[in-house]
């Protein structure tokens, strides 16, 4: 059993530390975050000046009864003023990210583009270019002269 069980912990470590798996608990993390900036800035910065251009309304207020408070039943509610600042979350969350994926896919067009190292000669072509090198220079005095 000990044997199984060091087996396991060592394939876990190998999964653990692939650099997809990192980069991706990294990426859930930074998302949450930025998710939770997101909704700040709907709640906090966005939505006050829109309730006050649609009448002084707090969206998260905005609600339609569709069945009142009956005793100890509670009314019935659509709250759309929530899914309203839920909607304006997810269009700036996409739009972050539309942004980020733009100048990403950007980058990879820019270093396609660029002008790459030619290849380098093969054996053959330095032998033939020595070769000819060799056939430019001269030979002494007896070269000289011709025929």
């Amino acid at each position: 059993m000990p044997g199984v069980a060091m087996r396991v912990i060592r394939e876990f470590k190998t999964f653990a530390v692939r650099g997809n798996v990192v980069d991706l608990a990294v990426g859930v993390v930074i998302g949450a975050a930025f998710g939770k900036i997101v909704s700040s800035l709907v709640a906090n910065v966005i939505s006050p000046p829109l309730g006050l251009l649609v009448g002084g309304v707090d969206l998260s207020n905005l609600r339609v009864t569709l069945r009142d408070a009956a005793g100890q039943t509670p009314a019935v509610t659509l709250d759309y003023g929530l899914f309203l600042q839920s909607v304006f979350d997810f269009v700036i969350v996409a739009f972050a990210i539309f942004l980020v994926v733009r100048a990403i896919n950007g980058l990879k067009r820019r270093e396609a583009e660029a002008p790459s190292a030619p290849p380098a000669p093969s054996r053959e072509e330095v032998l033939l270019t020595e070769i000819r090198d060799a056939l430019r220079e001269p030979r002494g005095p007896a070269d000289s002269g011709g025929p």
